[in-house]
């Protein structure tokens, strides 16, 4: 078939300026996009694209852990649905196309093949999770998680910095937290998910292309580890009788990074407490995050040993203590050649060059392929920046990648 509905370019970039602008400092674009979820910046955002769906004639419902679904309604009522989206939520000062991107995309590509008449056996659903990112509570994927079927009780029992249960926050946006077992959907409910995605790295601007498609997900495990030493004088303490939490610290950091090489995969320390953060007081205690991430569950079960290995082997040597929570671990996973492949013949519609690619970051993808068959469409990011206020993807590269993500619907619900 040949499709010839084409996307509004101009609307979808005002949209994805507008949602920008909520969370976003009045005085400084520099500081970026803060939507933490279920904040009162990301409760102002849902709404906006609550509106958004209604607008383009989709008919909207929230579900149970605060997903935002907008449907378009196919010919045939039992068919599988097809599903279409990703997230709103960001880090702290991140930019205007994680996530939103896939979301808004999504809505304009259902939009245009609304407006343009075009008649679909199967449903078409849009879905903007709720809390992609995991920054407030420490734990991510918690709306495509429900959705899945793989959402834990405990969650809601975590806290964020100023000590709001994840109970509390739902209560606050008027969400039953002890519902979330509702949100789950039955394999046979879904056709396929593809989301649309800003790559977050530099991959296709080397190559030269506005669109990649994927071909497998990283899993990431998050650790928390504290290191307790001892808090003495710095002048009155001999070196080797110091036990230095902060030293012990960064000999781990360094060890993670070798390990993460050993594998070819990735490690990253992002976050680091020392106390009692004094110039002139020995470190007694440290505390760190640990990011570990591969394509191949077997070989991030190997990079997770031997970190437990190199924690116990320099706490001996230092003379300290440590404890390590586990706080996500995601399988990785791969997309479904199916999908791939309808994502390739609509690049070849529409003679967009592409490529194949792997993705390193996280995405509510990884959840939703334990559902449906899954795929992930990616945008050329600049400099391969993101969760950074300087995260940027041209205009024309978000329109490639948003009339590819419309083809490929058409592809799947026809």
């Amino acid at each position: 078939m040949v499709i010839t509905c084409q996307i509004n370019k101009q609307r979808l970039w005002n949209t994805l300026l507008e949602l920008g602008e909520i969370g976003s400092s009045p005085s400084s674009k520099e500081e970026g996009v803060t939507r933490l979820s279920l904040s009162v910046e990301d409760l102002k955002a849902r709404q906006y694209v609550i509106n958004l769906m209604e607008e383009a004639g989709l008919k909207v419902r929230i579900d149970v852990v605060g997903n935002i679904i907008g449907k378009l309604e196919g010919t045939v009522k039992q068919a599988p649905i097809v599903l279409t989206g990703s997230h709103i939520d960001t880090v702290f000062q991140g930019g205007i196309f994680d996530g939103a991107l896939g979301v808004l995309g999504a809505i304009e590509a259902v939009r245009s093949i609304k407006e343009s008449g075009f008649q679909l056996k199967h449903s078409i659903e849009v879905v903007s999770f709720t809390d992609e990112e995991g920054i407030r509570f420490g734990t991510g994927y918690i709306g495509s998680k429900a959705m899945a079927g793989e959402l834990d009780e405990a969650t809601f029992s975590l806290t964020d910095a100023n000590g709001l249960t994840y109970a509390e926050a739902f209560r606050q946006a008027q969400l039953d937290p002890r519902l979330y077992k509702q949100a789950k959907r039955e394999r046979e409910e879904l056709k396929a998910y593809v989301e649309l995605h800003i790559e977050q790295g530099k991959v296709l601007e080397e190559h030269q292309l506005p669109v990649g498609i994927v071909t497998d997900i990283q899993g990431p495990i998050w650790l928390d580890v504290v290191v307790k030493g001892h808090a003495d004088h710095a002048g009155a303490t001999p070196m080797y009788m110091r036990k230095d939490a902060a030293l012990a610290m960064a000999e781990l950091m360094l060890d993670i990074e070798k390990i993460a090489k050993t594998y070819d995969g990735v490690g990253t320390v992002g976050k680091v407490n020392i106390e009692p953060g004094g110039v002139n007081i020995i470190p007694g205690l440290a505390a760190f995050s640990v990011d570990l991430r591969h394509i191949n569950k077997e070989s991030r079960t190997k990079m997770m040993n031997e970190v437990n290995e190199a924690i116990n082997r320099i706490c001996q040597k230092r003379d300290v203590h440590a404890e390590m929570e586990v706080k996500k671990a995601v399988d990785p996973t791969s997309c479904q050649v199916e999908v791939i492949d309808m994502i390739e013949e609509s690049c070849k519609e529409l003679d967009v060059p592409t490529m194949r690619l792997q993705c390193g970051a996280g995405h509510d993808s990884l959840m939703m392929a334990k559902l449906t068959k899954m795929g992930m469409i990616f945008v050329r990011s600049k400099e391969g920046i993101s969760h950074n206020p300087k995260e940027w993807s041209d205009y024309e590269d978000c329109m490639i990648g948003t009339q590819v993500l419309l083809n490929t619907l058409v592809r799947l619900a026809e």
